[in-house]
């Protein structure tokens, strides 16, 4: 094996220490896409890990600089295709390979800067903007992994890959409440008073995402099948994860992180690849 080869190995294989040690749950999503699409999706996960480690979690730091330099190093790898930062080197190989837009990239590091200085947001608009950036270009990327250069697939997915991003995210609000607002300081649903945050309220939250979650599920089964089955996984371990939420008073969301139990994850692994089987079996009986 040569160097540059084993060095390509080396920054995968970070990419892929990222994921399951920041993510248990992405992790095995990712364990059930086909194994040609695995490897880039840690890559692109990996790269997304890091900057928002920079923004969230480096307190001591000076963390605009230190972001300025990643996006700098990011775009100067995707350049060079290569990098001395074994994350951005793996990113790049996606990138560059996969054809992601460099508009995806820019924007999602504009969401980043924006969690550097906003703390509240005021508007539906300036939340979709943000949404956009740190969630749904993530989705467009891994979108254009799933489809392997199909491009009319690929635009034809857009909504339901946008949609299942900001799905994830809004999710992500709501599981994290306290931390965000006690933590960082940062309130993210307009229009809401979490110091009496009511039922209502979080209602009207709840009934916003699950629209994007309708939306996302019209696209799962028109993805390849390499893609399917891991990306329905991901699916429905957010969809559980809402429906937990939703179970909750407004008021709990401020005293524990809600989970999903590893138990009922891989109850929902073997139900829907008993699903899946029983469909194959019933096709070639048919046949």
């Amino acid at each position: 094996m040569n160097t540059v080869t084993m060095y390509t190995k080396v920054s995968i294989c970070s990419s892929k220490l990222v994921t399951e040690t920041y993510s248990s749950s992405f992790s095995s999503a990712i364990r059930l896409l086909h194994v040609d699409l695995r490897e880039p999706i840690h890559s692109i996960y990996g790269f997304v890990r890091v900057a928002d480690e920079i923004v969230d979690s480096f307190h001591d730091f000076d963390k605009r600089m230190l972001l300025q330099q990643f996006e700098a190093d990011t775009y100067r790898a995707i350049q060079d295709r290569i990098s001395t930062n074994p994350i951005l080197h793996s990113f790049q190989l996606v990138v560059n390979r996969y054809h992601i837009s460099k508009d995806l990239v820019a924007a999602f590091f504009k969401s980043m800067y924006t969690d550097l200085d906003k703390l509240k947001w005021a508007n539906a608009q300036e939340l979709n903007e943000y949404i956009y950036g740190s969630a749904e270009v993530v989705g467009l990327m891994c979108l254009q992994v799933f489809c392997e250069g199909n491009e009319q697939l690929a635009k034809h997915l857009r909504r339901a890959a946008t949609a299942l991003g900001s799905a994830f995210q809004k999710v992500n609000f709501l599981r994290d409440l306290q931390d965000d607002m006690t933590g960082l300081g940062r309130q993210y649903f307009p229009g809401v008073d979490f110091s009496h945050f009511s039922v209502e309220q979080k209602k009207q939250v709840e009934a916003d995402i699950l629209s994007d979650f309708e939306k996302a599920y019209e696209g799962i089964h028109l993805l390849p099948r390499k893609a399917r089955f891991g990306v329905l996984i991901a699916y429905q371990y957010y969809l559980c994860l809402f429906y937990k939420i939703t179970r909750l008073q407004p008021q709990c969301l401020f005293n524990r992180r809600v989970r999903v139990p590893k138990i009922q994850k891989l109850s929902l692994i073997a139900q829907h690849f008993m699903m899946r089987l029983f469909k194959n079996n019933n096709c070639q009986l048919t046949h």
